[in-house]
């Protein structure tokens, strides 16, 4: 640490206390040694970095055309593909539209459906109730037929003697002889 120390102090006395300055005295300052270094350097390396440098101008220059291409293959598929969405699109609309008419034509064959069932519900239960009502009439008159037939056979019992009865079987037995002469 003392050998830093002491470098430094000795490089901080060597530096004049007016501070920096421009050095005119050329030979001292070593600028034709700089300028003849920078000359050959230039020379020498104009035609090595003009021929990297070219290379170098080619390989961007296609590089940006070949960037161009394919922006504008981009462009072309972005067209394409925007027509395609449009497209797509409008086929779905007419989905849609047609989904929407089938829907209503759906839910109105189906009212019309439930229409017709329940008019032939109706027709069915009215048809039920007439046959109800013969089955009822029916039965209303075959017990009226039964108590007609009851009291007719019980006023004939009191009104029937051995002659009358005897002139019905008589009747009958004449009638039955008529109907099979007949056959």
């Amino acid at each position: 640490m003392k050998n830093y120390t002491h470098i430094f102090s000795i490089i901080v006395k060597s530096i004049p206390a007016k501070g920096f300055g421009l050095n005119t005295n050329f030979l001292e300052a070593n600028v034709i040694n700089i300028g003849l270094l920078l000359f050959g350097l230039i020379y020498v390396l104009k035609n090595f970095l003009g021929v990297t440098l070219l290379n170098r101008q080619e390989k961007v220059i296609t590089a940006i055309q070949e960037s161009e291409e394919r922006l504008q293959q981009a462009n072309v598929r972005l067209a394409e593909s925007e027509k395609q969405l449009s497209q797509t699109q409008l086929v779905i609309q007419q989905i849609e539209k047609e989904a929407k008419i089938t829907a209503y034509k759906v839910r109105e064959s189906i009212l019309e459906q439930g229409k017709l069932d329940i008019n032939r519900l109706t027709l069915a239960g009215k048809e039920s109730i007439k046959i109800a009502e013969s089955q009822v009439k029916q039965q209303i008159q075959q017990q009226i037929t039964t108590l007609a037939i009851r009291k007719v056979v019980i006023k004939l019992k009191n009104q029937i003697n051995l002659s009358i009865q005897s002139k019905i079987i008589d009747n009958s037995i004449i009638n039955i002889g008529e109907e099979k002469v007949y056959e």
